[in-house]
């Protein structure tokens, strides 16, 4: 760790009380003068950490802030795993890395000056109030042995969040993980390589932790995140419990494809059995959501019988 980000974590950790504290005792604890606490301070605002200033109190942390421990994630997994306090995006970074990666490695990081999201879209990922994860896998017969996958992981992370105690909470075709009817999740799975031979993806993983009211002003549809839970999990365990659970999954679906999952999308489906929208181009083809076919399409129960959709700009949209 650079120690650029060394006294920056350390600032943090004497602010993870809730309580403020003054420039001149954060000062004093660090060995530093009172200005470069504030060069600091500073800093970790424009990496996205709310944190209040009021003249004679000091600091205090508008939201809890959850780092991850490097040194017990990387003994955690038998995998290789890379850890930065700041990247550009975690997918990229492994992307640029597939020759060097087998099968389970992953890339945390705490900041992604570039996160990306679905369809082009951005991902906010302020420093330390939520989860930026990828992970590498390899599929010998290529892209079309891995069709479905991003169900398979939708059904993963809804499994993993309900080990740590996360209620309400459900997918929305393809891929979407919502706690109480709002954005909770993202999954964004990129490939490189053949059809028809060896593929590299990689899956991307976002998860809102504990979004400020100031960074949640920037997101264009409702969000939620795990703030409000009695006990916050442990983002350390968090990524461990996932990343194990990911290689499982994957390897049950390398073996049995997207049928082994298909009663536990369902179980998980906030759609199954209500009437939709499907939103293609321009187009909107309405109808009874059926759940999903063994490519990963979604069924539709329409006038004209039960019709598959897959790939292509299509949002699914409940029928008001």
């Amino acid at each position: 760790m650079s120690d650029h980000w060394g006294r920056k974590r350390q600032i943090l950790a004497l602010l993870s009380s809730g309580q403020f504290v003054s420039g001149e005792w954060l000062a004093s604890e660090l060995g530093i003068s009172r200005a470069a606490v504030n060069k600091h301070v500073d800093a970790l605002e424009s990496y996205g950490v709310a944190i209040y200033s009021v003249k004679g109190r000091g600091y205090k942390l508008a939201s809890p802030i959850s780092l991850i421990d490097a040194s017990r994630l990387v003994k955690s997994i038998d995998d290789r795993c890379f850890y930065f306090d700041e990247i550009t995006s975690t997918n990229g970074f492994m992307l640029g890395h597939t020759a060097e990666l087998k099968n389970g490695d992953v890339c945390v990081a705490e900041y992604q000056s570039a996160g990306r999201g679905r369809r082009g879209r951005t991902w906010l990922s302020p420093y330390g109030h939520h989860l930026y994860f990828s992970l590498f896998w390899s599929f010998p017969q290529g892209m079309t042995q891995a069709m479905g996958l991003s169900l398979v992981v939708a059904c993963t992370l809804v499994e993993v969040l309900k080990s740590f105690g996360v209620e309400n909470i459900g997918v929305k075709w393809p891929n979407d993980i919502y706690l109480d009817h709002k954005k909770l999740a993202g999954i964004l799975i990129e490939m490189s390589g053949q059809v028809d031979s060896e593929c590299q993806l990689i899956i991307g993983v976002g998860i809102n932790m504990a979004m400020s009211e100031e960074q949640g002003k920037g997101i264009d549809q409702p969000w939620s995140d795990l703030s409000a839970l009695a006990t916050m999990p442990n983002k350390t365990d968090l990524v461990i419990v996932l990343q194990k659970q990911l290689k499982r999954d994957i390897q049950l679906f390398e073996r049995e494809g997207l049928g082994a999952f298909k009663m536990r999308w369902q179980a998980a489906d906030l759609f199954y059995g209500r009437e939709i929208s499907l939103l293609i181009g321009e187009n909107t083809v309405e109808g009874v959501c059926r759940g999903v076919d063994e490519q990963g399409a979604v069924l539709l129960e329409t006038a004209e019988g039960t019709r598959a959709f897959i790939g292509g700009e299509i949002s699914l949209r409940a029928r008001e």
